[in-house]
């Protein structure tokens, strides 16, 4: 378990803390940052630094004025978050089994993947049934990861079919494609999916691509769901400006912080785009919490991602959050409502980890 900070992490923030000592407003500040992005300075690690001075910042002012951030953001727009869930299996009866298990938690929103026959593993297949999927290994090497697009997009239906026939169309059903498909398969992809009437279809396609997107919405009504690579508002505008997605993936942690992300969502409000942040395990529950508040207040919220943390993870970050019935609430204490305990973090040095390389049957380099 890693809830210490790599190396390239800590020469950023000392790189960004350093552009902190001449200023003490926090226009001044959000400018400076302003044109690290615009020169191209600031890729995802620097706006990582960058997010975390500013959810911090954000933070000592909610404090200040003792009040929770999102009353401080302008007040709750929802008495609660609903939140989105992982299941997996290497079969469709565990992955059904899997739904099952997160419907009686209280989920109203669940995200569904499966492990696909013919290939040994695959995107979102846990390591072993009854544990929670976790991408990257420990290790020297990344592992190596099979993929077939003739073999994803004849199973996934039946994936779907057999967790509609089941449980209905009650809850909310989302899949990750996890940018493995070309604009075509993907636009195929979505209209054979139509029927099941999907929450949204996660990273059809690299998002780098952004004109093939047009594409895709011009072939399928299934919503899309892209951003989580992003690191700024330049890197959505033109999805967003041209209705080209339904949901904005980007994440407190590398956009900028409570700032940068309600930029994001300020714009995309004016083309009803809504936000579905991401939220792994990998980002820390400090993350989360901010998250958490944010999407309290913000007017065109849609979902928000939400693996949870392990027992150990979670005495490190002493929270005020609470979950019920499939929404979380980040609390009424004064600023973030988290803490982080820097004496038992230093029980956990950090480990580096890879995450895989996937490769086609004929071993060509693929999308991961």
């Amino acid at each position: 378990m890693d809830v210490s900070f790599p190396w390239p992490l800590i020469c950023r923030i000392t790189f960004v803390r350093s552009l902190l000592v001449a200023m003490r407003t926090v226009s001044k500040i959000s400018g400076s940052f302003s044109i690290k992005v615009l020169t191209g300075v600031a890729g995802p690690v620097t706006m990582s630094a960058i997010s975390a001075v500013d959810m911090a910042l954000w933070d000592i002012k909610a404090k200040a004025a003792n009040m929770p951030l999102y009353q401080l953001l302008g007040g709750a727009s929802r008495e609660g978050v609903m939140v989105y869930c992982h299941t997996t299996g290497h079969s469709i009866d565990e992955a059904l089994d899997d739904y099952a298990r997160h419907q009686e938690l209280g989920f109203k929103a669940i995200r569904v993947q499966c492990g696909i026959p013919g290939m040994k593993t695959t995107y979102g297949m846990s390591k072993g049934k009854g544990l929670a999927y976790e991408p990257a290994t420990k290790g020297q090497w990344p592992e190596e990861q099979l993929w077939s697009t003739e073999k994803y997009l004849d199973f996934m239906p039946k994936l779907f079919d057999a967790v509609r026939n089941k449980f209905g169309f009650n809850e909310h059903l989302l899949h990750d494609m996890h940018h493995r498909l070309t604009p075509i398969e993907a636009a195929r992809f979505g209209k054979s999916i139509e029927d099941y009437r999907m929450f949204w279809m996660e990273d059809p396609t690299p998002a780098e691509n952004q004109e093939c997107f047009r594409l895709i919405r011009q072939h399928t009504v299934t919503p899309i769901a892209v951003g989580e690579v992003f690191n700024s508002i330049w890197d959505c505008k033109q999805l967003i400006e041209e209705q080209l997605i339904d949901y904005i993936r980007t994440t407190l942690t590398h956009a900028g912080g409570i700032t940068g992300m309600r930029r994001i969502a300020d714009f995309a409000s004016l083309y009803q785009v809504r936000t579905g942040s991401h939220g792994p395990s990998d980002l820390s529950p400090v993350c989360m919490a901010a998250a958490l508040h944010f999407d309290l207040w913000v007017p065109n919220f849609g979902v928000q991602e939400y693996m949870g943390y392990s027992e150990q993870m979670l005495e490190v970050f002493p929270h005020n959050w609470t979950f019920d019935n499939g929404y979380m609430h980040p609390g009424d204490k004064p600023g973030l409502g988290i803490e982080f305990d820097e004496k038992l973090a230093a029980k956990y040095p950090y480990e580096p980890a890879y995450l895989p390389v996937a490769r086609l049957e004929d071993g060509t380099l693929w999308n991961w």
